[in-house]
């Protein structure tokens, strides 16, 4: 991919027809207002469980909602109950349902029709583990979401809202604060050490290696899980971060939006694949390779062929052209009115 100069345009929306400056008391408010009523709109069908897209659309809701609190920490003055870390906690009991819900869409739709017999009974043995698994995990969702912290959050949330706060920052214009806002983020993800995931570093120049084994790829996506890991959520934080102001700017920061929702996605499959192998070996009890070999096999020609796609994203986010024009996108124009 080749990122083209940043535009020389933004896309403003004013938050009324009266304002004629834009501030980040407004941004904040609007952020945090959409955000609270996509989880509450979302409650009523978790706690149902009729639809699996009710959980997804709350927990994407309580990610934006963390996101827009850790974005605006230096504008809005929230009650002392309503912090990032404590959505964390109740994100986190929807997340393991999540991901059981995903592991099953996987195993059920996916990979089942591409197993041989006797795979295909092994593999059900699992999705039966896991769908009891499920019905425990639906019971601790339901208990969080009736818990004295969510309450008490859903309520001090509330109350700001009708009420709301602000430090004295919030008056301060997008246009004069923005980039400030936003290059910390941007600065943590493109130094994040998963960048270099595969790559040496010699007198300060960038080697890339041309490893085509699969079984050499595997080899090192074993060893470095854990920094893709952790540069996929940096990813999705950046994301979310960036997808507050995307109105403010033209068609090459939705560019880099674009690509950087891309780093999640693939390293998302990547990661995915392993958290796969491990459930099915605990509940199988062996390696899957011994016990469902073409299972096993196809999964890693997944991984390898999601780490080809991920190396044309590292190597052009790598390139000392494509960091100078993303951070120029981010602080080279104000914002027009």
């Amino acid at each position: 991919m080749t990122l083209t100069s940043p535009q020389k345009s933004r896309r403003v929306v004013k938050m009324s027809d009266n304002d004629d400056i834009v501030t980040l008391q407004q941004l904040a408010y609007q952020a945090i207002a959409k955000y609270s009523r996509r989880i509450l709109k979302h409650e009523a069908g978790v706690l149902l469980d009729n639809d699996p897209e009710d959980l997804h659309q709350m927990r994407v809701g309580m990610r934006r909602l963390r996101s827009a609190i850790a974005g605006f920490d230096l504008v809005i003055d929230l009650p002392e109950i309503v912090t990032g870390k404590n959505f964390a906690k109740i994100g986190h009991s929807l997340g393991k349902l999540r991901d059981l819900d995903v592991l099953l869409e996987v195993l059920s739709n996916n990979c089942r029709s591409q197993l041989p017999t006797k795979e295909q009974k092994n593999l059900g043995r699992v999705i039966k583990f896991l769908e009891k698994q499920r019905k425990h995990e639906v019971d601790r969702v339901r208990k969080t979401l009736n818990s004295k912290l969510y309450l008490n959050l859903k309520q001090s949330l509330s109350n700001w809202l009708e009420h709301p706060k602000y430090k004295k920052t919030s008056n301060l214009a997008l246009d004069y604060a923005l980039p400030d806002l936003l290059l910390p983020q941007i600065s943590q993800f493109l130094l994040h050490p998963g960048w270099f995931v595969g790559v040496e570093i010699e007198s300060g120049e960038i080697e890339f290696s041309d490893i085509l084994n699969m079984d050499a790829i595997e080899e090192l996506l074993k060893s470095e899980d854990t920094f893709l890991h952790e540069l996929r959520k940096s990813a999705k934080k950046t994301r979310y971060s960036l997808e507050l102001f995307s109105e403010f700017y033209g068609d090459t920061y939705q560019q880099y939006l674009k690509q950087i929702e891309a780093v999640q996605e693939i390293l998302g499959q990547i990661q995915d694949t392993h958290v796969l192998r491990k459930v099915l070996e605990k509940t199988l009890r062996t390696s899957i390779s011994e016990k469902m070999p073409e299972l096993a096999n196809l999964l890693l020609q997944i991984r390898y062929q999601k780490w080809l796609e991920w190396q044309v994203l590292q190597r052009e986010f790598l390139k000392e052209q494509t960091r100078k024009e993303f951070r120029q996108e981010i602080i080279g124009k104000s914002v027009n009115h």
